[in-house]
């Protein structure tokens, strides 16, 4: 969107003007988080996570290189040197301890950052990329992940990649050779460690340019805002510096003193017991799990216990997949005009009391132990998080009366805005 408001960049000395002729890279960042690039003036503390998510993106890049100087990708040693770097390299400790929980920080702030998109509808238009380009984000976030949670090569890590890869065995006819073919062989050992090992390593710079895309296109449209009203005006909106840099470096500050309350005093406490002992292939974990963040995922795929046409394993991968292809097609599922869940009671009800209850007893059956009970729950939660986006969000979008909406941001912010009821009463504020 183009703000004929917003102030242009103005170099005021020899040194900057020179770098704005020959390399304008102020003048970049001055139009892209400065005080040329107006945010409306509306946003809450919801609008902090994906400056959070940026920021963690670049702990982990920053901690996974130098954690990459000592470790070795060699089933027979990559387990020593994770203690190797624990123990012995200058503050390995806090590097490890940083780039382990800093991976659970980042799915935080993601899982935010998305459940925000969904209540305010962030993915209409016209921000439909923006929203897939956040999806693919996710996927590339969740491969990294799982290549990463190998490389320590405890117990968990050995029997998760082996159970994750053999999903792929069952997929018809191509399954078992696309398996053997990620692995290296027909078990974890070295060849998969490299090629986990590498991809891990590249896939975070792969993250960082659809990054930059994402951001691209945010830019194209402006910022999103909570009551779904689009900018209208320069009153509607506020320079992002210092607003907002001060809003997000507040925001940061606060969060990082959970992280460093993890790292220094619960370093260990989302990991695994068992991925502290070396990977033996003979002795198989009483109940073996992915990282906290899978555990949702791992509930759809764990739901499926007897075949249908189709090998019930089979249902399980297809559906677990599905759970996260299905955001790409939200912007069409979803036929409201209006964004803001704020005025839309009967989206607000099935996404408070229908959605996030799901996503919790997903999560909580994703890392429990299988009995009836849990599968039970994984089999009924499964299949209302599907009834929730294919039928019950279009439903709800044909039928649902919005309530009132401000004619203008600054309507809601301030509570009047005389020249916007005059001039535009009679328009769709959507």
């Amino acid at each position: 969107m183009s703000f004929p408001w917003a102030r242009e960049y103005e170099p005021t000395n020899g040194f900057m003007k020179f770098m704005d002729e020959k390399l304008p890279l102020p003048r970049l960042v001055y139009s892209a988080v400065g005080a040329g690039y107006p945010v409306p003036r509306n946003l809450s503390y919801m609008w902090n996570f994906g400056v959070l998510a940026g920021f963690f993106l670049v702990v982990q890049i920053i901690t996974g290189v130098v954690l990459a100087m000592h470790y070795a990708a060699n089933a027979e040693v990559a387990f020593a040197t994770t203690e190797h770097i624990m123990r012995d390299v200058n503050y390995g400790w806090l590097m490890r301890y940083a780039h382990a929980n800093g991976a659970s920080f980042f799915f935080v702030v993601i899982y935010m950052h998305i459940f925000r998109g969904l209540f305010y509808s962030s993915y209409k238009a016209p921000r439909e990329m923006i929203w897939l380009l956040g999806v693919v984000i996710f996927l590339l976030m969740m491969a990294t992940a799982f290549m990463g949670y190998v490389l320590p090569w405890g117990q968990m890590s050995f029997w998760g990649a082996k159970v994750i890869t053999g999903l792929f065995g069952a997929i018809p006819l191509v399954g078992e050779p696309i398996q053997i073919w990620l692995l290296g062989g027909f078990a974890p050992d070295n060849a998969a460690l490299n090629r986990f090992f590498s991809l891990h390593f590249l896939l975070p710079f792969v993250i960082a340019g659809v990054v930059i895309l994402h951001i691209w296109a945010l830019h194209i449209p402006g910022s999103s805002n909570p009551t779904g009203v689009e900018v209208k005006k320069e009153s509607d909106t506020l320079p992002f510096h210092p607003y907002y840099t001060a809003k997000d470096g507040f925001g940061l500050g606060v969060v990082l003193i959970f992280f460093m309350a993890m790292v220094f005093f619960l370093p260990n406490a989302l990991g695994h017991p068992d991925n502290y002992i070396e990977a033996n292939p003979l002795s198989t974990p009483a109940n073996i799990v992915p990282e906290w963040y899978f555990w949702p995922f791992y509930a759809i795929l764990r739901a499926f216990t007897f075949d249908f046409i189709l090998p019930a394993k089979l249902w399980g991968v297809l559906a677990m997949f599905a759970s996260i292809l299905v955001w790409f097609f939200l912007p069409w599922l979803d036929k409201s005009p209006v964004r803001s869940g704020h005025y839309r009671p009967l989206f607000r009800k099935f996404f408070w009391f229908g959605l996030i209850p799901t996503i919790i007893v997903l999560g909580y059956c994703g890392g429990a132990h299988m009995t009836v009970w849990t599968t039970a729950l994984s089999q009924i939660f499964t299949a209302y998080y599907f009834l929730h986006f294919l039928v019950i969000l279009p439903i709800i979008s044909s039928i649902e009366k919005p309530e009132p909406m401000p004619y203008s941001i600054t309507e809601a912010v301030l509570g009047s805005d005389e020249e916007a009821v005059l001039g535009d009463k009679t328009s769709p504020a959507v």
